[in-house]
């Protein structure tokens, strides 16, 4: 049976910020005896199935005013005890010392999709890639591109899990899409590329060629100062020029930017999802990414969405979102071999580094629901590669790619077509022994798996995680 924690919501209260007045909804602390945990019978087994080693521990659903004003879940971060999920209107902070009974700390009501969010110490990052009127949180939409608008990168201050404090906003070309955390070696600055695309002559400063990715620079001891300190151009030759078709008939999306970038810091490399482009950086320089190596792949992928390495960084695994996230790919019509992930070995070092096609990988459920790769994460499972991934009404797949070329399924959480929304789970990712998954309508799942290949993987702590910045972990490590 599913389990859902009770909205206690006691007082609302309105914080003016440096940049407007998001509404911040504080909870207090739950009462930690069995009264606290009720069923939900709206998020019960009629509205989901499992694998027999995969098992919902609890739901928090959204609640306003995040239900509201466009609000829709979407990306996670994780620190400490706590958890943040992004959202189109804003955030939530929930707190998951207990994962069977986590809480909502607070809400902050300040609208822009698609609200990817990052975290570094008392910092929170979150991406606006829709034109505001402008970068306050009582902004609103301003669809004309020849008007005055903002669209970008806007930072918190979240030491105070229960009151987050507005503190600055960077504009960046074409909004902020998605953006990855890097942290410099000296730990005196954090960098976020920015990811952005969908340029058009109409709109004021996203016009095409947009070939590039935006990085901003924030002095971790004085965040107000961050800004915008580069904008290199990746694609010289204009990237993939994509390919005209349809879902049904397979089409490649024109390279004008990146959707997503994941880094590896201590390595010095980063792989990006770039429409119709898969990427290898060198990030030895933070502010000056290099391209070492671009694979495009024009029979199965449309849309290079977003990338994960192993935890050796010897492999990355590639999403192709065929049909935006708003169609039905995994239909028995459509191919296992699109709208999947695709597995690349890295091979070579340095410079002369270089991806090596071995495999696809697809959920072995048929979907006639919107279903198609998302976002995830990999296990720190001693000895194999693990990955636990959303396909949005396709649920979350727990999948083993230790075998690069034969890539399996081991679990699942599926959610029937009964369960409330049209999205599904956006993304999903283990932290610390549990699955976090974010639905658009339904909100926070947390899931727990029990299965000798994932069970030691739960020894591992980590401090802080964010999807998109990536580290070694394996079994002992912090």
């Amino acid at each position: 049976m599913g389990v859902s924690i009770p909205a206690r919501l006691a007082a609302i209260t309105s914080a003016f910020f440096l940049l407007g007045a998001p509404v911040a909804v504080a909870d207090p602390e739950p009462d930690d005896s069995p009264a606290a945990v009720q069923a939900d019978p709206d998020l019960g087994q009629t509205n989901f199935v499992t694998s027999d080693n995969v098992r919902q521990v609890a739901n928090v659903p959204h609640t306003a005013p995040l239900t509201q004003n466009g609000g829709r879940g979407s990306d996670l971060a994780f620190t400490g005890d706590y958890a943040i999920g992004g959202n189109y209107a804003g955030f939530t902070i929930y707190n998951i010392k207990h994962p069977h009974k986590p809480y909502v700390v607070s809400q902050v009501l300040c609208p822009g999709s698609q609200g990817d969010v990052t975290v570094h110490g008392d910092l929170l990052f979150y991406s606006v890639d829709s034109r505001r009127s402008d970068d306050s949180c009582s902004s609103v939409a301003q669809n004309d591109g020849t008007k005055p608008y903002w669209e970008g990168i806007r930072i918190f201050d979240i030491s105070d899990k229960a009151n987050p404090r507005y503190v600055k906003s960077v504009e960046s070309d074409c909004g902020s899409h998605t953006h990855t955390l890097v942290p410099d070696k000296e730990g005196v600055n954090a960098y976020l590329y920015i990811s952005s695309y969908g340029p058009s002559p109409s709109i004021a400063r996203c016009k095409p060629p947009h070939d590039k990715i935006s990085i901003v620079k924030v002095p971790l001891a004085d965040p107000a100062a961050a800004a915008v300190v580069a904008t290199p151009v990746l694609f010289g030759d204009g990237g993939n020029p994509g390919k005209p078709g349809t879902v049904d008939t397979g089409y490649v999306t024109a390279t004008s930017g990146c959707h997503d970038i994941t880094a590896f810091p201590d390595k010095d490399i980063a792989a990006g999802a770039c429409m119709g482009d898969g990427v290898l950086f060198d990030i030895t320089d933070r502010a000056n990414p290099k391209v070492i190596t671009r694979v495009q792949d024009d029979t199965n992928f449309a849309f290079w969405h977003s990338a994960t390495f192993n935890n050796d960084a010897t492999k990355v695994v590639f999403t192709d979102e065929l049909g935006g996230g708003g169609a039905a790919t995994c239909k028995p019509t459509i191919a296992k071999t699109r709208g999947a992930d695709g597995i690349y070995d890295l091979v070579g070092q340095g410079s002369a580094a270089g991806l090596r096609f071995r495999s696809y990988f697809k959920i072995p459920r048929d979907d006639t629901e919107i279903c198609v790769a998302h976002n995830g994460s990999v296990v720190p499972a001693k000895g194999r590669d693990i990955m636990v991934q959303s396909w949005y009404k396709g649920g979350v797949s727990i999948w083993d790619f230790t075998d690069s070329a034969n890539p399996t399924e081991i679990g699942y959480f599926n959610p029937l077509p009964e369960r409330k929304g049209p999205s599904g789970t956006w993304s999903a990712y283990w932290y610390n022994g549990y699955i976090y998954s974010m639905d658009g309508q339904q909100g926070l799942d947390v899931l727990e798996v029990l299965d000798p290949r994932t069970n030691q993987a739960k020894s591992v702590h980590q401090d802080v995680f964010n999807a998109q910045t990536q580290y070694s972990l394996r079994q002992g490590q912090n």
